[in-house]
C-alpha cells in the first residue's frame, strides 16, 4: 500500500471549530454517543388554587383574536386568553428539539 492510498482510506476527524453563537462543535463520532432526552426528565407540576374570590362591579372587555394577530410571529408564541376575573392561569411548555443530519 502506498502512502497516498493509506491516507485516503483513513477517516480523519476535523478539529472542533467555533460556531458563531453556539460555541465549539464536536465531531460526528462523539455526537453519536449522545441521545436526546437521555439525561432529561420532562416533568411539569402546576399546582394553582383559586378559592374564596369575590368580584363585584366589574366590566370585562371582549376576548377576541382578530385576523392578522399572529402576523410575523416567530419562535414559539404562547397565547393565553382570560375570559373573566378571579381566574387562575397557569402555562407551561416542554420543547424537545431533535437535530438530524
Amino acid at each position: 500500500m502506498t502512502a497516498a492510498s493509506s491516507s485516503s482510506s483513513r477517516h480523519e476527524v476535523a478539529p472542533p471549530r467555533d460556531v458563531a453563537g453556539w460555541g465549539p462543535s464536536i465531531d460526528s463520532a462523539a455526537l453519536a454517543k449522545f441521545s436526546g432526552g437521555t439525561d432529561v426528565t420532562e416533568t411539569m407540576t402546576l399546582n394553582g388554587t383559586v378559592a374564596n374570590n369575590r368580584v363585584d362591579h366589574v366590566v370585562n372587555g371582549a376576548n377576541v383574536i382578530s385576523s392578522g394577530s399572529f402576523t410575523g410571529a416567530m419562535g414559539l408564541p404562547m397565547v393565553i386568553q382570560n375570559s373573566g376575573n378571579a381566574v387562575l392561569i397557569q402555562n407551561a411548555t416542554i420543547v424537545n428539539v431533535q437535530f438530524q443530519p
